[in-house]
């Protein structure tokens, strides 16, 4: 189901289990950006007849982010865990870099933005799962029922962008599904390249 081309290692599961704390805060901020861009995603729809379908759906999508942040925000305060200011992420910054270098392409500029999107939902669907997987051997049911719930959710999110690019690009199914595979191998050299990998305990880290 998912275009990624290069798997996370085991091991930045097993590194982020042992500072959840550091994790849950950036993946605090991770749901509040994601809720920020599929409103930035929303301002500017496409030129087709199902413009504001495609609006109602990055809405809704921004809602839920939202929701998932504030989750995340009530555990960290059952934790004791400070939010903080958010810090770069320079995996997302790559791949939004990487992707406008791309260009150019006979498709809209906002098929890209959308494949960005769900690219980046794929990969945090995979950490989520890998995570969950870490979680089930520890003693907090709570926080592993927590991942498994937004691993699912990742899933929907990923599909959802795919197939509103599709409708951004007028229904180019093939053109969009041959730009979403160049933009997972630029995506993966980027995984593969981050500093510090595996042991950052960030969501995308």
């Amino acid at each position: 189901m998912l275009c990624l081309s290069v798997p996370s290692t085991p091991e930045w599961a097993l590194s982020a289990a042992e500072d959840m704390d550091s994790v849950l805060v950036d993946h605090a901020h991770c749901e509040m950006k994601a809720a920020v861009n599929a409103l930035s995603l929303a301002a500017h729809p496409p030129k087709t007849v199902d413009a504001h379908a495609v609006v109602r759906t990055l809405t809704d999508i921004a809602r839920e982010e939202i929701e998932h942040f504030q989750d995340v925000i009530a555990i960290l305060e059952q934790r004791g865990v400070a939010l903080g200011p958010p810090r770069t992420d320079p995996y997302a910054v790559a791949l939004r870099r990487a992707s406008q270098e791309l260009r150019p392409t006979s498709l809209p500029p906002l098929v890209d933005r959308l494949l960005v999107a769900a690219l980046i939902e794929a990969r945090s669907c995979e950490r989520f799962k890998l995570l969950t997987a870490v979680l089930a051997d520890g003693p907090d049911d709570i926080l592993r029922a927590f991942y498994e719930r937004l691993f699912v959710a990742e899933a929907r999110h990923y599909r959802t962008f795919v197939d509103l690019a599709i409708t951004a690009a007028d229904r180019n199914e093939d053109g969009v599904h041959s730009r979403l595979t160049k933009l997972a191998g630029l995506e993966g050299a980027i995984v593969s390249n981050l500093p510090d990998r595996p042991s950052r305990a960030t969501v995308h880290g």
